[in-house]
């Protein structure tokens, strides 16, 4: 059986839109998408990423978080069938304060698996607002816990089979520790690739304020450098037939551009089609 990701909806947030692309409305509210991931078709389900903690922890940024019931992540899961202790993994491309605040909600024989350097980033100091204490206290305590974690070195050894069609490997971009998830699926290589890109349409299909052909926007929310932010669209753009970011509806690449747009699931029916650019065109 084929591999399939099946999109789960933790709410949306209100935040500053030059946040998501760098340099872009600033001052303006915008109002975004925070998904999480179900992998199903393999020997158990996992999970990518596990939301916010509550609404009013998303104020210590001066955001709005609009999460409700049915955003609860065992609401979620219920939907396809998935108790929160049928999930023998939960992986995270980060631990930013939308990403990683449920997990405590998932039992200890459920393996949290992560970057090590996105642990270390995590209590640096370099981004705290971002890394509430609750989440990575939380962590911790697996830390110490038989089985509850996993860490990886994906810097050092490059990209790791978690199971057969599940391949984690490091972003390198976003966060010193980010990390890519690459599920083959029937219809090709989706890939989910967390915050290295917040928004389709102003950093790659049309992208805001820039002027050299090929040359992706980067967010206005990293701890990489420009250089490497750019690269590492460009390495998703290049390798995967669908990138998965948390902010955005899924996206189909062919020859590394968006040509189409999906809903909650990978593979699943195209929603929105766009034409391929002709660059060369008289």
């Amino acid at each position: 059986m084929a591999l399939e990701i099946k999109i789960l909806d933790y709410g949306d947030i209100e935040l500053e839109s030059s946040f998501l692309v760098l340099g872009r409305d600033c001052g303006r509210t915008r109002r975004v998408y925070t998904y999480g991931f179900l992998i199903l078709g393999g020997p158990w389900p996992m999970v990518v990423d596990t939301g916010y903690r509550h609404n009013q922890i998303m104020e210590s940024l001066g955001m709005r978080g609009l999460q409700h019931h049915e955003n609860m992540i065992e609401n979620q899961l219920a939907r396809h069938g998935v108790r929160m202790g049928d999930v023998r993994y939960v992986m995270h491309t980060h631990l930013h304060i939308d990403h990683a605040g449920k997990d405590e909600l998932f039992p200890m024989n459920t393996t949290v698996l992560l970057n090590r350097r996105e642990l270390e980033y995590s209590v640096s100091g370099l981004m705290h607002p971002q890394y509430p204490a609750p989440d990575i206290k939380h962590l911790i305590d697996r830390l110490h816990t038989r089985h509850a974690l996993r860490l990886e070195d994906l810097e050092l050894s490059g990209p790791i089979e978690v199971c057969p069609g599940v391949t984690i490997d490091a972003a390198g971009a976003h966060t010193e520790g980010s990390m890519n998830i690459h599920v083959e699926t029937a219809e090709g290589r989706a890939t989910i690739c967390g915050d290295v890109i917040y928004d389709f349409n102003d950093q790659i299909v049309n992208p805001f304020h820039e002027l050299h052909h090929n040359e992706p926007r980067t967010t206005g929310n990293h701890g990489n450098t420009k250089r490497e932010e750019k690269a590492a669209i460009k390495r998703l753009l290049s390798g995967s037939r669908f990138l998965l970011p948390v902010h955005d509806k899924p996206a189909r690449i062919e020859h590394g551009q968006v040509v189409a747009r999906l809903d909650m699931a990978v593979p699943g029916p195209t929603v929105q089609s766009l034409p391929a650019r002709n660059w060369f065109a008289a």
